[in-house]
């Protein structure tokens, strides 16, 4: 199994998750978090004041899934997240060792 963290910019959230049911990833957990990667925040002006804001918000997806749909996952998020532009995110892919559902005590890929 194979855990996923992807780190996508906030208005891209709906198609990547309408885009991961459309491959049969069965759960997403999404958290909001704010970060700081090549782009180094952005400078605005506010009320005549330049403000820079060093940590942006962004969209935070991990998801488990099976080893044989990690590469399918991967390759739906960049190219579904993907811009062109600068902050488009990051992926991460981890090995997970062990998944238990609680409710049942299923262990393995059924408890995905």
């Amino acid at each position: 199994m194979k855990r996923i963290e992807a780190i996508i910019r906030n208005e891209m959230l709906e198609p990547v998750r309408d885009a991961l049911d459309h491959v049969g990833v069965p759960g997403i957990t999404v958290t909001e978090v704010r970060g700081s990667g090549a782009q180094r925040g952005i400078t605005e002006t506010y009320r005549g004041s330049k403000v820079t804001i060093r940590f942006l918000p962004k969209i935070k997806l991990e998801m488990v899934v099976d080893d044989a749909i990690a590469p399918k996952v991967v390759e739906t998020i960049a190219r579904t997240a993907r811009t062109g532009r600068m902050g488009d995110g990051k992926i991460f892919v981890i090995d997970v060792e062990q998944a238990v559902r609680i409710r049942t005590g299923e262990e393995g890929k059924t408890a995905l």
